[in-house]
C-alpha cells in the first residue's frame, strides 16, 4: 500500500512540474499593446535564439543621435530556422526594419511581427497563437 501511495504521489509531483513551464509561457497581451505599433530601423546589436522565445537587440539612432536598444520578441527559434532566419541571416551589424508592438510598461521592448533585410526580405518573427494582431495587409 506504501509503494502505492509513493508511486502515486511522485507521478502527481512529476505531472506538475513537467506543466510548470506551460504556465510560465505567456500570450501577447499580457506583455505587449496592440494599439502601440513600432517601426524601428536600426543595426543588430545582438541575436539571442533561446527558448522560449528569441530576442533581437537592435540599436536604434533616434533624429538628434542619440543611440537606444530595443529588444525585440520573436518566436522560438525552432519556428524561426523553419522559415529561413538563422544568426547569420540577421548578425550583428546587420541594418534592419523590424515591425512591432512595444511594450505595455512603454519599456524598449517589442513583440516583433516581421523584420525587413538589406536586401528586401521579408521575414515573420511572430509566434502564432499568441494573441497578438494579425496584419491582413500581408
Amino acid at each position: 500500500m506504501r509503494k502505492t501511495t509513493f508511486f502515486a504521489l511522485a507521478a502527481g509531483a512529476g505531472m506538475i512540474l513537467a506543466a510548470a513551464p506551460v504556465w510560465a509561457h505567456h500570450a501577447f497581451a499580457a506583455e505587449f499593446d496592440a494599439k502601440k505599433p513600432v517601426h524601428l530601423e536600426g543595426v543588430v546589436a545582438k541575436v539571442e535564439l533561446i527558448n522560449p522565445h528569441a530576442w533581437i537587440h537592435v540599436d536604434v539612432k533616434a533624429t538628434d543621435g542619440k543611440v537606444t536598444t530595443w529588444m525585440v520578441e520573436a518566436g522560438s527559434p525552432n519556428v524561426l530556422l523553419r522559415r529561413g532566419f538563422t544568426k547569420a541571416t540577421v548578425a550583428k551589424g546587420t541594418p534592419v526594419v523590424v515591425e512591432g508592438y512595444q511594450s505595455k510598461d512603454g519599456s524598449m521592448r517589442a513583440n516583433g511581427r516581421d523584420i525587413t533585410l538589406p536586401d528586401g526580405r521579408k521575414l515573420f518573427l511572430g509566434s502564432s497563437g499568441t494573441g497578438a494582431p494579425y496584419d491582413q495587409k500581408k
